[in-house]
C-alpha cells in the first residue's frame, strides 16, 4: 500500500471520528446515570427498540424474496425497479415520510380508502413509526442478500436441478443456506438504520410521547431544554451503533491466511 495514502486516510478517518470524542467530551458523566434512566428516555428507548425489530422483521419478510426477484429476476425493466427499490438510500428521509404522509394520511391515496371503509388512520401512531423505519431500512437488506445472490452465482442451484430437486426445494436446501449471512448482516444494519431513523419518523408520525417518541425525537427535543440529556442519549446512539456495525461486518480478514 503505499505511504502517501496514509495522509487522506487519517484526514478522513478524523472527520468522522474527532465529533464522536468531542460528543464524549460534553458529556456530564455524573448524571449519566440519571439522564440515561429518566422516565422519559426509558419510554423513547422503549419504543424504539420496538419499532426497530418489528420493522427489521418486515424487512426480513419483504426484502428477503424481493432482492431474489431483483438478483434472479429477468422482467424486462429490471434496473429500473431496483432504482426504485433502492431510492431510500439516496432520498432525504423527511421526503419520505411526507410521500408515506400523502399515501396513507386521511386523504392520501390508501388512506382515505382506509379510513372510509374501515375507520382506520395510520399517520401519528406506532404503526407509522415502523412503517417510517421499514421504507428506510429495506434497502440495506436488500442491498446485502441481492449482493450475496450475485456472489454465490447460480451453479449450485443449477446442480440441485439437475439432480432432480424442485425449485422451492431447492430454494430452502441451498439458496437460503448461501445468502444466510448477508441476510443476517443486512438485518443488524436495517435493525440500526431503524433505530436511528428520524426524519421520515416526525414527517409521519409525529413526536407523540410514548407513541412515536423514538429515542433520536427525543434527542432532537432535549437540545432545546436540556443539552445535557441530549448528549448522553446521543452518545447511547452512538454506542449502539458502533456494536451494530462491529456485529454487522464481516470479517473478511479471516480464513486468508
Amino acid at each position: 500500500m503505499p505511504t502517501l495514502l496514509w495522509v487522506p486516510a487519517a484526514v478522513g478517518f478524523a472527520l468522522i471520528a474527532l465529533p464522536v470524542v468531542g460528543l464524549a467530551l460534553r458529556v456530564d458523566w455524573a448524571r449519566l446515570p440519571e439522564l440515561l434512566l429518566s422516565e422519559a428516555a426509558l419510554s423513547a428507548l422503549r419504543l424504539s427498540l420496538i419499532t426497530a425489530a418489528i420493522s427489521t422483521a418486515l424487512c426480513i419478510l419483504l426484502g428477503g424474496p424481493l432482492a431474489v426477484v431483483l438478483a434472479r429476476g429477468r422482467l424486462p425493466g429490471m434496473r429500473f425497479l431496483r432504482s426504485i427499490v433502492l431510492l431510500p438510500l439516496v432520498l432525504p428521509p423527511v421526503v419520505g415520510g411526507l410521500a408515506l404522509l400523502f399515501l396513507l394520511g386521511r386523504r392520501g391515496l390508501v388512506g382515505a380508502q382506509l379510513d372510509l371503509w374501515f375507520g382506520i388512520t395510520i399517520p401519528f401512531t406506532t404503526a407509522a413509526v415502523v412503517l417510517a423505519q421499514t421504507f428506510v431500512a429495506l434497502p440495506f437488506l436488500v442491498v446485502s442478500v441481492e449482493g450475496a445472490l450475485r456472489t454465490a452465482g447460480q451453479r449450485y442451484e443449477a446442480v440441485a436441478a439437475t439432480l432432480g430437486a424442485a425449485p422451492g426445494y431447492a430454494f430452502r436446501r441451498v439458496t437460503v443456506p448461501l445468502v444466510l449471512p448477508g441476510l443476517l448482516s443486512g438485518a443488524i444494519l436495517g435493525f440500526a438504520r431503524c433505530l436511528g431513523e428520524f426524519g421520515a419518523t416526525i414527517a409521519f408520525a409525529g413526536s407523540l410521547e410514548g407513541a412515536t417518541r423514538t429515542l433520536p425525537l427525543l434527542v432532537y427535543l432535549e437540545r432545546e431544554t436540556d443539552v445535557d440529556a441530549a448528549v448522553a442519549l446521543s452518545l447511547l446512539l452512538v454506542v449502539v451503533a458502533v456494536i451494530v456495525i462491529a456485529v454487522a461486518r464481516p470479517r473478511s480478514g479471516e480464513g486468508l491466511a
